[in-house]
């Protein structure tokens, strides 16, 4: 093993718990819309499904500083921003809603984008939560169903 900036050790373990602490976490915030990111890179990059395991999920996602609602919350709004991450921004609006945002709460996230971001960012935005919370309220009917 070799040192790292800030005394943390680099090796097999690390990137072990770098793994196993990103999967917990990918289980936990993003779940099902998550995994299926994961699945879809298995064929054409399966050692980058790798990395967005480790890094955001294992090192980013997992750090003290702040509650999983208030990460989604900023993910949210940088995607919504960015006003070209359609797919990326509806797992995490799933993301959100797993962690307990409400649709009123992602809403108003996105709605904000539209002072720093611009109205089609916002409405890119607001139509990627339509599809995503039409696509909960199936789910939920077929739950109920079972």
């Amino acid at each position: 093993m070799s040192p790292i900036p800030g005394g943390k050790q680099s090796g097999a373990n690390n990137d072990q718990d770098r793994l196993a602490r990103g999967r917990r976490a990918l289980d936990s915030i993003d779940g099902e819309a998550g995994h299926n990111v994961i699945a879809a890179l298995a064929d054409i990059a399966p050692d980058f499904a790798t990395y967005v395991i480790e890094f955001p999920f294992g090192d980013i996602y997992s750090r003290p500083g702040l509650d999983l609602r208030s990460r989604e919350i900023a993910t949210i709004a940088a995607l919504t921003a960015l006003g070209n991450a359609s797919p990326q921004l509806k797992v995490h609006i799933h993301a959100g809603l797993n962690v307990g945002l409400s649709r009123d709460e992602i809403t108003e996230v996105i709605m904000q984008m539209a002072v720093y971001a611009g109205f089609p960012a916002a409405l890119n935005g607001l139509f990627a939560a339509k599809a995503v919370f039409a696509e909960a309220d199936v789910k939920g009917v077929e739950a109920a169903q079972v």
